[in-house]
């Protein structure tokens, strides 16, 4: 009896033990704030996850930045207590640089030159992240950068006498202004709004949709039409942790978080239209750069991609790629 009782006691435990493995609860960060699209089409797609999975893989999010900045998030998934966050480019360019090739300056004038240079580069993107110790999870629209400012900045020279803000931490556009003799001021994007508020900077880049977002269009009065960047946000987790998952849960969370980014893809574009309307009834006037200058914008910012490829801030067989893809459009069109 007690060889029974010890043999269904085993039993049980290794029963408990099986059902728990590959089970997961995924912690991710973003910036993102609480009720924002990204952030219901996410809570959307993780609801599926763990139905999907019978409740073995979890996405939990937290939002606005309360897990601090780039910096802050990368420390806390090494020690575990995070697996991964929603990023720009920037974010992730200390785990692999060329993850930036997408975000260059003044390199997209159309969606249509987007959507054909993505095409062929994510695939390439989520290889070296992955090859780097990161399963990227979706790469999503975040539509064109523009600059937002208090002053209309239409030429070179009053971006130059602007207090302009740059992301700690981004290597390229620490390049990019340097070329354009522009000393900028490096603050977490959670520093942006009271920066605005107080004069400690005038002139940001961001999306229509970010604007808005992160309130501050309140403290600004102009954006410059021409688009400098296009922006993309990175679903990304730890490669060691995402191998803990079972190759079928592993499965099921890629498609369902597919789904969403397919999704966010065509509500960011519409978002931005529709912030771009609503930037323009809350009194923000839209200027068009002078004559000659957004040419003489894309010459600076080509060289100091150039400088960026040679220096090795960023790979330069993924800018050649990302330039061959984009002049091979071109040529077509």
């Amino acid at each position: 009896m007690k060889t029974a009782i010890k043999f269904f006691s085993l039993a049980i435990i290794a029963l408990a033990f099986s059902a728990n493995v590959g089970a997961a609860r995924l912690k991710i960060a973003t910036l993102a704030p609480a009720g924002t699209t990204w952030m219901k089409e996410m809570k959307a797609g993780a609801e599926q996850i763990k139905q999907r999975t019978e409740g073995r893989v979890k996405l939990k999010f937290y939002p606005g930045g309360v897990m601090g900045n780039d910096k802050s998030v990368h420390r806390k998934i090494k020690i575990g207590q995070l697996q991964g966050g929603a990023f720009t480019p920037g974010g992730l360019a200390q785990v692999n640089p060329s993850i930036q090739a997408l975000g260059l300056p003044m390199m997209f004038d159309t969606y249509a030159e987007v959507d054909y240079v993505r095409a062929k580069m994510d695939p390439i993107m989520r290889q070296q992240m992955e090859d780097s110790g990161f399963v990227i999870l979706g790469i999503s629209d975040g539509g064109f950068v523009r600059i937002l400012s208090k002053k209309p900045m239409q030429d070179l020279e009053s971006i130059r006498a602007s207090k302009v803000w740059i992301p700690e931490g981004d290597e390229v556009g620490q390049v990019v202004f340097r070329a354009l003799g522009i000393t900028p001021v490096a603050l977490p994007i959670s520093d942006i709004f009271t920066g605005l508020q107080t004069g400690l900077i005038e002139t940001v880049a961001v999306n229509p949709t970010g604007a808005i977002a992160f309130q501050w269009h309140t403290s600004a009065s102009y954006m410059t039409e021409v688009p400098i960047s296009y922006l993309i946000g990175v679903l990304a987790v730890q490669k060691k942790a995402f191998d803990k998952l079972s190759a079928e849960d592993q499965a099921v969370v890629r498609e369902e978080v597919g789904k969403v980014f397919k999704r966010l893809d065509e509500l960011n574009r519409k978002d931005d239209l529709a912030a771009m309307e609503a930037l323009k009834k809350h009194g923000i006037t839209f200027v068009s750069p002078n004559p000659g200058e957004a040419e003489r914008w894309r010459s600076i910012a080509d060289g100091a991609i150039d400088e960026m490829a040679e220096s090795g801030t960023i790979s330069a067989e993924i800018v050649s790629q990302a330039r061959e893809y984009l002049q091979s459009f071109r040529s077509s069109q």
